[in-house]
């Protein structure tokens, strides 16, 4: 009976308002934390997407040979993806030349290509249906892709587009708001609107994460990459700790 129950659940967390609140505090960190071994430790982007490139393969490897939901080890992963999403996405931005632009519409270009063969071959981009190898590949690939996409967007919305970090977080808070307000009071795809907030929430941790530790003169708090990644880590435990997680059911109907 307890294996009928396991594999009627999915993989990741039930979609819930602790959930895209671990999710900010995540991206915010896939900054902080990435713009702290690039810049802060000098490792520059190249090897900073090697060392969190490893990372991100070692967690999703862990990750798919689980046989059940692990709250912890998914956050994990999810850490992994957006650390390794910021230093991909600077370094194709700034150090091979693309830009924003460039790098952002390429990103997008990608997140929508895996998106489209996720639903050829599985028939489904629900997120509640990550119970198999096969599709954990999609949506960590269609994952890594949005975060690598949300630095890249963060970016060129603050910098290139002159919004500053406040206007940008205002822009991208504000998607949110009515990708909720959707939700709430419509019938549109519940599939769509939670692939749209979840890449929303990359740029909008990539802003914040830069708002955080920027210098004062370039629009930002100047705070320590380690001390604002180290106050984030823990809000990230607090409410794992007082908010229990649950899996997704499979069952869930999502349009």
């Amino acid at each position: 009976m307890s294996d009928l129950y396991e594999k009627s659940l999915s993989k990741v967390p039930e979609v819930t308002l602790v959930f895209w609140l671990i999710k900010i505090a995540a991206t915010t960190l896939g900054e902080t934390g990435g713009d702290a071994v690039t810049m802060s430790m000098h490792w520059g982007y190249l090897w900073g997407t090697a060392l969190f490139g490893l990372m991100f393969v070692v967690m999703v490897a862990a990750q798919t040979r689980a046989r059940s939901f692990h709250p912890g080890l998914y956050w994990l992963t999810i850490v992994a993806t957006t650390t390794v999403g910021t230093t991909i996405a600077d370094f194709v931005d700034r150090s091979l030349g693309i830009g924003y632009a460039g790098g952002s519409s390429m990103l997008f270009l990608l997140l929508l290509l895996s998106l489209f063969l996720w639903y050829r071959v599985m028939g489904t981009v629900a997120a509640t249906s990550i119970n198999s190898p096969r599709s954990e590949a999609f949506y960590w690939t269609t994952i890594m892709f949005s975060q690598t996409l949300g630095t890249a967007l963060g970016d060129w919305t603050a910098d290139t587009a002159g919004l500053g970090y406040t206007g940008a977080l205002l822009l991208f808070g504000g998607v949110l708001l009515v990708a909720a307000m959707l939700f709430a009071w419509t019938r549109l795809s519940r599939t769509l609107l939670f692939w749209v907030a979840f890449v929303m929430t990359r740029p909008l941790g990539a802003v914040l994460g830069d708002f955080l530790d920027k210098p004062v003169n370039l629009g930002g708090l100047d705070l320590s990459r380690f001390g604002a990644s180290a106050v984030l880590i823990l809000c990230m435990l607090v409410l794992m700790w007082f908010f229990k997680q649950y899996p997704a059911s499979l069952n869930q109907k999502e349009s």
